[in-house]
């Protein structure tokens, strides 16, 4: 399986500094150390910032392989735990954005979303829906699929699904889930 990065990401906390417990840099030219949540698989990763950039939360960041404005070099994927207590909480509103911006493909899922067990629909994995809200959903799709999150909730009538998305995503983040839908293990 060919291995998939990250391409863009938002930043979740900017340590002018480094991170306590972090080997120190070795390498010329960085200012710093990001923590960034990626846009496509929500891969939680730290980097190199390069000397005289200044981040903030929530700023879109390329960290692909060609020409970072940005980023020096990516430090590695780390786990949820080792996010800093401003990543963490920054991080539930910046998944959201992601959602938001991806809205289309995260309208997909309700529009395909298959069983992951005989006994249970990928559907009711996602916090806030369960049997009955997952039947209405699948019988409503197959009259005419979802369009947007609006059209969603106006024929479902759930609370937000951006909401209801990014909680499944800090779940699988956070490592409390046996299945991911929307993120890739580390």
């Amino acid at each position: 399986m060919e291995k998939r990065y990250e391409e863009y990401a938002y930043v979740l906390d900017f340590l002018p500094h480094g991170r306590p417990g972090l080997r120190p840099n070795v390498r010329r030219g960085a200012g710093g150390i990001v923590q960034l949540v990626g846009e496509e698989y929500f891969t939680l990763l730290e980097a190199a910032v390069k000397e005289g950039i200044t981040l903030r939360p929530h700023d879109r960041v390329y960290v692909g392989k060609d020409n970072r404005k940005e980023i020096t070099f990516i430090i590695g994927r780390v786990g949820y735990d080792e996010l800093t207590a401003n990543a963490k909480s920054e991080l539930p509103a910046v998944i959201e954005k992601i959602i938001l911006n991806r809205e289309k493909f995260f309208v997909s899922f309700f529009n395909s979303a298959q069983p992951i067990t005989p006994r249970m629909h990928a559907l009711e994995l996602i916090p806030g829906i369960g049997k009955k809200y997952m039947w209405q959903i699948i019988n409503e799709r197959e009259r005419t699929p979802f369009k947007s999150f609006e059209d969603l909730q106006q024929r479902i009538n759930i609370p937000n699904p951006a909401k209801l998305i990014a909680k499944r995503v800090l779940e699988e983040l956070m490592g409390e889930s046996k299945y991911r839908l929307f993120t890739r293990q580390s």
